[in-house]
């Protein structure tokens, strides 16, 4: 609330958020995390985790991110489950405000992470992590021998087809137009893998599937020529949406230095934004990783970087 003057409050919650409050609280920063909208980020939607190191049996998504709660309570962060609504970057310390209530800190991580653009079909967000993704290196390895779809047509789309193909049996691309938008050297690359093929001026309408007591399953997709109008149904075991991300900024347009595509800009071999006391860590900053353990990276990076700064202007 207003009148307590915090160290670091941490605005998210994924793995990047965590890690920053797990290393915050180590060096006595006693951080406050807003965890947000969706607390723990995109992997509380996953349901197997099999890539994260330390875990070779993997972990289910929810279990790691409450672990990584839990690690960063034990050693003195506070969690909140609340949402940033404004930021006042203006004058330090920092204002912010999250459902109603106001907080003032000298430092702010931002980890707010970014979202997968998505179709929003019926059956999309009821099949997520039962045969829908948006990430072929987190679950391309829960398809091994099946035929999975990817909607897309730019470099993204090809990239994360060229990278299911060696998992699965089969990938068809589904786009919308008679042309792919991704670069030639990518599309080239696509058209000639022999376990890729691509189904043009068609979009997905609908994500079909089972739930009995083997459980939740997709089973295919209802799909629609846009040329002809032909609704037909197209079985195969997963789709990836490939359609891009969509940084979680825009609370901070106009204020912090942004890419083109809404990415927050950090300094180099740095996490600092543009404002001096912010920083950014994890897929917020990030359009090429977007994997748990490199947001985990830069979140202990975040939290080193906040606590260099501290002592520099004589905080900490």
């Amino acid at each position: 609330m207003l009148g307590k003057v915090r160290k670091l409050i941490i605005i998210g919650s994924g793995p990047a958020g965590f890690t920053a409050a797990i290393y915050a609280a180590r060096a006595g920063l006693a951080p406050l995390v807003l965890e947000g909208p969706q607390p723990g980020g995109q992997l509380t939607i996953t349901t197997e985790v099999e890539n994260f190191p330390g875990f070779e049996e993997g972990i289910m998504g929810p279990e790691l991110m409450e672990k990584l709660r839990k690690q960063a309570k034990r050693f003195g962060a506070e969690t909140i489950f609340k949402s940033v609504s404004e930021v006042d970057l203006s004058k330090m310390p920092f204002r912010i405000r999250a459902d109603g209530d106001e907080y003032l800190t000298r430092t702010i991580i931002i980890a707010t992470g970014a979202s997968a653009k998505f179709l929003s079909i019926p059956g999309e967000k009821e099949y997520m992590g039962y045969g829908v993704s948006a990430c072929a290196t987190c679950d391309g390895f829960f398809f091994r021998g099946q035929h999975v779809a990817v909607v897309g047509g730019g470099d993204t789309a090809m990239e994360e087809a060229l990278y299911l193909t060696k998992h699965a049996e089969k990938v068809t691309i589904i786009h919308r137009r008679d042309a792919l938008r991704a670069s030639k050297i990518m599309a080239e690359k696509a058209m000639n893998n022999p376990k890729i093929q691509f189904m043009w001026n068609t979009v997905v309408i609908e994500v079909l599937g089972t739930e009995d007591s083997g459980g939740k399953k997709m089973t295919g997709l209802k799909i629609k020529n846009v040329s002809s109008g032909e609704v037909a149904i197209f079985k195969c075991d997963g789709l990836f949406l490939a359609i891009g991300h969509e940084p979680n900024t825009k609370m901070f347009k106009g204020i912090l230095d942004l890419d083109e595509n809404g990415y927050i800009i950090t300094k180099p071999k740095s996490t600092a934004t543009s404002i001096p006391g912010v920083f950014a860590a994890g897929d917020v900053a990030d359009p090429r990783y977007r994997q748990a353990v490199t947001a985990a990276g830069t979140g202990c990076m975040a939290a080193i970087d906040v606590e260099k700064y501290l002592l520099e202007i004589g905080e900490h």
